[in-house]
Formats: C-alpha cells, structure tokens, sequence
C-alpha cells in the first residue's frame, strides 16, 4: 500500500527556477528509498514538499492520507506528526541534555511525564545511547549528536522519515554506524527516505535508489539493482 503518492506534481517558485517538472511517483509502506543527484537536481525541493515546507505549483501529492498541497497552514501539524526529519547539521538544543532534546519534542503535544519518559528511553535504548541521557550534546561525538537527532525524529512513532544528508559531516564508518541505526528503525515499520550523495552508502545498502537530474526522475531502481551509471 502506497504512503507517498505523486501525481504530475511541478514547482516553479518566485524567481521562475523549476525545481520540479511533472514528477510522478509512489512509495510503498515500509520501503527505503534513497533519492540521488547532483546539486540542483531537486532533491530537496522534493523533500520540503513532504513535509509541507514548500508546496506544488501544480500536480497532487498524497502522504498518508493526506493531500499535501491543499492542506491549509493552520493543518499542517496534522501532517509534521506523521513524519519525522533528521537534518545534516543535526539541530539539537545545546543547553538541553540528550533526554531534555528528545523529549522536547513529546512535550508540545503535552503528554504525562511518566508516558513522555517511557518513549524517550525507548528511544535512546534503540539508537544506543541510553547510557548518555544526561550529556549535553557538546560533549557527544558527531555521530552521537545524529543518534540523538534521530531519536527525536522518531520518538512519537512517525510513519515516516525522512534524512536530508543526515551522514554528510560523519567519516565513514559512523556514516556506517548511523546507516545501521536507520535500517533498524525501517526493519520496525518506519517507511524512510534519505537524500545523500555517498554513492558509498546507496552501494553498501542495497536499497531502492531513485536519481534526480533537472527536476525529474532519471532512474528508478528496484532494491539490489543500484548501478553507479555515469549521467
């Protein structure tokens, strides 16, 4: 069954750039999709659109249930609770503790201590970093600021999420550390799409890989059949 659904979906914005041209595509439930390409393919546009940081000019985009671009501003959290975003620099809170950061996100749907509790060390349990929850994030490795991230993406249970570059300030093998984690959380249910350029990583995962070029979708491949083609 389908969680994303795009239909001839464009984006032109203000300044008539075209980030996106009559895109169709469909993501099952539990799959994990890399999304690929160089820079300006519209990787990130399509992302936004997602989560509704940015709408289409045209087009339908449907994610879980929910038809994205007539989704009015005051709605919106409707969706951002369905989906979870890991970011590259990692945007944890620097005077909050890595249980305040995690749980930071629980308390705005003002849930009880003891269930926000719970989930939190759930959680942490399952990135590996229960034993940190009282460390600041400046005194945590790269790599365990992006555990910490991730438990605060996925900690109110999204049905999806989605990593813009979440490896890219990571040597590689934390970049392999963190893959692990996340191929662990869709292993549970978690449908995840990830924007990176590590062609590394897509060769290691074997996941389904769609490469962008000027806004539309150049490749589509099947799980396991990933070759690193010139463009």
């Amino acid at each position: 069954m389908d969680l994303i659904r795009l239909r001839d979906v464009k984006k032109t914005y203000k300044t008539g750039v075209t980030a996106i041209q009559q895109m169709s595509l469909s993501i099952e439930k539990g799959d994990f999709v890399f999304l690929i390409g160089s820079t300006g393919c519209g990787k990130s546009t399509l992302i936004k659109m997602l989560y509704r940081e940015e709408k289409p000019t045209s087009g339908q985009i449907i994610v879980g249930g929910i038809d994205v671009g007539k989704l009015r501003n005051g709605k919106v959290y409707k969706l951002r609770r369905k989906i979870g975003v890991v970011f590259q620099d990692f945007k944890l809170l620097p005077k909050a503790t890595v249980y305040e950061n995690v749980a930071f996100s629980l308390e705005v749907f003002g849930l009880p201590k003891d269930e926000i509790h719970s989930k939190v060390i759930k959680v942490l349990e399952l990135v590996g970093l229960k034993h940190k929850i009282k460390n600041y994030p400046r005194q945590l490795s790269g790599g365990e600021q992006q555990r910490v991230a991730i438990a605060r993406a996925i900690v109110n249970g999204p049905k999806l999420l989605i990593c813009d570059e979440p490896t890219g300030n990571l040597d590689p093998n934390t970049s392999m550390e963190i893959m692990e984690v996340l191929d662990q959380i869709n292993k549970l249910g978690t449908t995840i799409i990830m924007v990176t350029h590590d062609i590394s990583i897509v060769k290691k995962m074997k996941k389904r890989t769609i490469r962008l070029q000027s806004g539309r979708i150049l490749k589509d491949y099947a799980k396991g059949t990933f070759k690193d083609e010139s463009i």
